[in-house]
């Protein structure tokens, strides 16, 4: 089961109250206030790790709760702190808090069917490091195109190996009586109580993490190349969709070099705005760093490639202008079928200045060129502008 989106609920351990105790010892029956702190509340920490590659834990545990601190004891005993609850999350999560609704117009009381609560808990602040290097969460990061909930702010993300964000902080453990001991006041009979956690709603994002993600059609051979390039296995079967969710294969070369190759499932007209779940499957090219348009040329379904390129630029276009800037290249998939080089010659008058790589991933031809290409492509922009 593969999950790259999931809403969970958050919320950090309480505080233990401050104890009220005074010192009664044999040869001391009034030796003064000596209640002990309460213990601070755990916090809610994700952590960034590079062995996971979905949300599925969250998605089978939505709701986190860290553990709430100790009360204070006698003879100035601190409460124990509760533990921190960490939870792995996989490199590229993308974080937003999910703001409340605001609130609509009060119904007529004559046709109110059902008492509404008068109570509406607030969204507490949010701890943590935001992307820019601001600290607290407060500041607001705008939503990127197309993508996160209508009403969220993106607090973290998370990329790194070994990253943390504090999603929400424990709350402070309360005084005891013995801090509020004045000349004045020697037996206070009062502690402080422990702080409540914060908390809140998030949805958890997935951005896949590759430097090279394959974008094409339905069985245009996405799945068959990863599989010719990488120890990947893919499911491949000679109909449309049967890649349901991104992959991730490992290209290895001699040198020991590495090449990490995300492949999505078979784009349609009209992605941009979400059609055959596009949104679910763009965002995960977002990050990377080269694209890779592959072109069924021989034309099996149907369509010309030449109108696939056009459709698949317009599509990348229409959900975020900036994956056009990034490096691409077109490759011709399915070069031993008879109708491949008559279209192949027709591709480069109709699209011309537009260099070509031709290959055919199910008998392995071209494969070594292809491989060539993306790790100089790749190498080029080690050093440059990396995709948000």
């Amino acid at each position: 089961m593969f999950v790259d989106e999931v809403k969970i609920y958050a919320r950090a351990g309480r505080g233990g109250r401050g104890c009220v105790a005074f010192r009664r010892e044999k040869f001391r029956p009034k030796g003064g206030p000596d209640g002990g702190d309460g213990g601070d509340g755990g916090s809610v920490i994700l952590r960034a790790d590079h062995d996971l590659n979905n949300l599925v834990a969250q998605y089978y545990q939505p709701r986190l709760i860290a553990e709430d601190g100790e009360h204070g004891m006698g003879k100035g005993m601190k409460g124990r702190s509760g533990r921190d609850l960490i939870v792995r999350v996989p490199c590229g999560t993308l974080i937003w808090r999910l703001t409340p609704p605001a609130p609509g117009p009060e119904p007529d009381r004559e046709e109110r069917h059902i008492p509404l609560s008068t109570s509406v808990r607030p969204m507490l602040p949010y701890a943590g490091r935001l992307p820019g290097g601001g600290a607290g969460g407060s500041q607001s990061v705008p939503l990127p195109r197309g993508t996160g909930p209508a009403r969220g702010i993106l607090v973290a993300d998370l990329t790194e190996h070994g990253q943390e964000f504090v999603l929400c902080r424990g709350g402070r453990g309360g005084l005891g009586n013995k801090h509020f001991a004045t000349p004045s006041r020697q037996a206070p009979r009062f502690a402080q109580p422990g702080e409540p956690g914060e908390e809140g709603e998030f949805l958890l994002e997935l951005r896949m993490i590759a430097d090279v993600g394959l974008v094409g059609y339905p069985n245009a051979g996405k799945s068959t190349l990863l599989t010719a390039i990488s120890r990947a296995r893919p499911k491949i079967a000679p109909y449309p969709f049967t890649t349901l969710h991104p992959q991730i294969g490992i290209v290895e070369y001699p040198d020991g070099h590495r090449v990490v190759v995300c492949d999505i499932p078979g784009l349609i007209e009209g992605a941009h705005r979400n059609a055959g779940l596009g949104h679910a499957f763009l965002r995960h090219i977002e990050r990377c760093k080269v694209l890779v348009l592959l072109l069924d040329m021989a034309g099996t379904d149907g369509r010309q490639p030449w109108d696939d390129y056009h459709h698949l630029l317009e599509e990348l276009e229409l959900y975020d202008p900036a994956l056009l800037e990034r490096p691409r290249l077109v490759v011709a998939n399915k070069m031993d079928e008879a109708a491949a080089e008559s279209n192949l010659r027709r591709f480069k008058r109709r699209v011309p200045r537009t260099p070509v790589l031709s290959i055919s991933a199910a008998l392995g031809e071209g494969v070594e060129r292809f491989k060539k290409a993306i790790r100089e492509a790749v190498e080029a922009q080690v050093g440059g502008c990396s995709p948000r």
